[in-house]
């Protein structure tokens, strides 16, 4: 295939949606994907972002008709005390409801999709090296036999997720500014008809004395859901001998988790995620860019990461397509720094999360209407929305509104907070 016009490194989410719309828009695309679908991954809660980014590449109408379980904000839990946002009711406009999906029917699907718009896929192939170039950058791949073979193309993206392939390449990698954290996780069968429990909304619940540990349950079709506990790894691993062990110990340390899952059969065996936050230097080079985790990864609190991957192939393949037009395009003006801003609102929510803030914020009572809908815009993954203060200035607006929460908790009266996001 020596006429290809671009080069897509991984077949995930990011990948799918790139190549789909550059074959619309007439480009002979490639994709190359070490692993063979269908295959698991965790990032399992989708954003309603994610469905404008979606419908861009062509891909809605695939997902619609997965019938997948239907997702509409999310609940916290934290010692008996629940609350929910609910992504309808959010400041930004758009999509307010997304879906809950097994990455492995989900990721196929969006691929089998990108296929039929004439991208080709190789499955099953590693990339071994890179040579970086304006013009025409060239990638050496491995198949399962051992057989190599160089390519080249007008453009290469890199979407390989967890593999972070140019980042390695090109030594683009960097301190990620987070603490490090594992994840435990495995899917289960829950036997539960509690009319408390809504489907159609991530369940998030916080450790009762350790609240930088919390938790995840997803639920997908069928009674079926996605279960993980995150925290560091010294003090996940010390809860047992095995990560089974560990896993079932920490969730039944948290009541409402204990209680949903008393009955739950599991359906795979426990998995282990380390040291999963990530960032590069720059997200992009010489005929070549980094899209979603494959250049920065915050954590999976806020379930950013494929609303993040969408959003990098959304910006990156018309920027793509302009390139092989011969147009020579700013990648640090149209690229970089838009898809920095919306990563940095994340990461100042991500940050306040884990240091308590966020956790003040969401938890407390009768908050007002307005501030509520604008953080549920953010949570809702509209992190680019710069009329939205909480994305605009996020750090400075969130620490205002806990400082609020935590006096208003402290003397009963809540009408500072009315004017605070404004």
């Amino acid at each position: 295939m020596s006429d290809v016009d671009v080069i897509v490194i991984g077949a995930g989410p990011a990948g799918a949606a790139a190549a789909a719309r550059l074959a619309t828009l007439g480009r002979r695309v490639l994709v190359l994907e070490r692993s063979h679908f269908p295959r698991f991954s965790i990032g399992e809660s989708l954003l309603p972002q994610c469905m404008s980014h979606l419908e861009e590449a062509g891909l809605l109408e695939t997902v619609i008709a997965a019938d997948y379980q239907p997702k509409n904000g999310a609940a916290f839990t934290r010692n008996g005390h629940e609350t929910a946002i609910d992504f309808r009711e959010k400041f930004t406009p758009g999509w307010g409801t997304t879906f809950q999906v097994e990455r492995a029917d989900f990721d196929q699907r969006l691929i089998d999709a990108a296929c039929a718009k004439g991208v080709e896929v190789r499955f099953g192939v590693s990339v071994e090296a890179f040579v970086a170039d304006a013009t025409r950058p060239t990638v050496t791949l491995r198949d399962e036999t051992g057989e190599t073979q160089t390519l080249s193309a007008g453009f290469v993206l890199d979407a390989s997720g967890y593999g972070r392939v140019l980042a390695r390449l090109e030594q683009l990698e960097r301190d990620a500014r987070l603490a490090p954290r594992s994840a435990l996780f495995t899917h289960v069968q829950i036997r539960t008809d509690d009319p408390r429990h809504d489907r159609e909304k991530i369940l998030i619940g916080v450790h009762p004395q350790q609240p930088d540990i919390w938790y995840w349950l997803i639920p997908f079709r069928d009674g079926r859901a996605s279960v993980g506990v995150v925290g560091d790894d010294a003090t996940l691993a010390a809860a047992g001998d095995t990560p089974a062990a560990c896993w079932q110990a920490w969730v039944d340390a948290e009541p409402r988790f204990a209680e949903l899952l008393a009955d739950a059969e599991p359906l795979r065996a426990v998995g282990e995620l380390h040291g999963y936050s990530a960032d590069v230097s720059r997200l992009h080079g010489p005929g070549y860019a980094l899209l979603g985790n494959a250049g920065e990864f915050l954590d999976p609190v806020f379930s950013s990461g494929v609303t993040i991957a969408l959003r990098s192939a959304s910006l990156a393949a018309p920027l793509v397509d302009r390139v092989l037009d011969g147009e020579t395009v700013d990648w640090e003006a149209a690229f970089e720094r838009p898809l920095r801003e919306g990563i940095e609102t994340f990461r100042a929510f991500v940050d306040a999360w884990y240091d308590g803030r966020l956790q003040t914020i969401i938890f407390h009572d009768d908050a007002p209407a307005e501030i509520r809908a604008r953080i549920s815009a953010i949570l809702a993954g509209y992190a680019w929305d710069r009329s939205n203060p909480f994305a605009s200035a996020s750090r400075r607006h969130i620490d205002t509104l806990a400082a609020l929460c935590h006096l208003r908790r402290k003397t009963g009266d809540d009408s500072e907070t009315q004017g605070v996001g404004t």
